[in-house]
Order: structure tokens, then sequence, then C-alpha cells
């Protein structure tokens, strides 16, 4: 129940990628692709960032909450899960070079993905009663 509202949250987010580039598309009349226009080509790959790291983070969300986690900690990565990817896809939109949204959003995200990672495999390991 708890990981649903951080889904809908990401899916908005990633909704919101989506219309920006159908508008850039549509102004520099880009049918397929970037158009070879840099906002475009930015605008893109902070879309499809955010695909590539949402699905697998909240499907580990999903199975952290299944497991019992601690609704804190379930909170903490959730919102910690869509700060991240904001930061991320603003940061990006902006420069394709370094800035301070691609950074923090590139690390929170890993962070998140690093922190689910280790509740997971100790609860598999404490159900396993190897510990």
């Amino acid at each position: 129940m708890l990981t649903g509202l951080y889904a809908a949250l990401c899916a908005l987010l990633i909704l919101a990628l989506s219309l920006r580039i159908v508008a850039l598309r549509r102004r520099l009349r880009v049918g397929l692709g970037d158009g070879g226009d840099a906002g475009l080509s930015r605008a893109i790959r902070a879309q499809a960032n955010a695909i590539e790291y949402v699905p697998l983070l909240l499907v580990m969300l999903l199975v952290a909450e299944n497991n019992g986690a601690e609704t804190w900690f379930l909170h903490a990565c959730g919102a910690g899960l869509v700060i991240a990817r904001v930061l991320h896809a603003v940061g990006l939109s902006g420069s394709a070079g370094t800035s301070f949204g691609r950074f923090w959003g590139t690390l929170a995200t890993w962070l998140i993905l690093l922190g689910l990672s280790a509740q997971l495999i100790w609860r598999f390991v404490q159900a396993q009663s190897l510990i």
C-alpha cells in the first residue's frame, strides 16, 4: 500500500518528463530522436534515466514492504527516490555537464539502491536463520 504512493508519484514525474519531450518535439518539429537539439537530447535522457532506475527501485521497495520493513525506512526510501529523481531530472535538463541536481540526484538514487539491497539481503539472511 505504501509503495503505491511512491509508484504514483514516480509515474507523475515520468509523465511530466514525457510531456516535456512531446512539447519540445512539437516546438522543434522533430518526429523521432532529438533532431540534433541538445535540449531535446537532455530531456530524452532525463526521462530515460528515470525509467532505467524507477522500476527496479519500486520493485525493491514493494518487496521490502511485503517483508515487513519499518515504515520509516520505506518512507525514507520512497520519498528519497522521488526527490532524487526530480533533482536528477532538473539537473540534467539544465546542463549536460556536472550540476547540483544531477550529482545529488544520482548519489541519492544509488544510496537508496544500496540501502534497499542491504535491507533485502539482511531480511533474507534472517529468514534463513543464518544469523
